[in-house]
């Protein structure tokens, strides 16, 4: 359980670090959207690439341009369960 935290809180890290964002105001939760409305992050599509090189070069994951990749990018948990998935071993 403390490694899934740790994992979670380092790719947080390195998802706003991709994007040039400080964590909003009362955390950000893992189920909380980074796209579209209601999202406080207001990523864009420059963002979603930027995420895709970093988990790319931090991960070594591909994230192509795929409609697996946008369910991926949805949120920190959807994509947590993605690269648990997708990690080479």
């Amino acid at each position: 359980m403390d490694d899934d935290l740790a994992f979670r809180a380092e790719l947080k890290q390195c998802i706003l670090s991709a994007v040039d964002k400080d964590e909003p105001v009362g955390g950000l939760s893992d189920d909380e959207p980074w796209f579209g409305p209601g999202s406080r992050l207001e990523l864009d599509s420059l963002d979603a690439l930027q995420i895709s090189m970093a988990i790319q070069k931090s991960y070594g994951v591909r994230m192509p341009d795929s409609k697996d990749t946008r369910r991926a990018l949805a949120s920190l948990s959807s994509l947590a369960e993605h690269l648990r998935r997708q990690r080479p071993a």
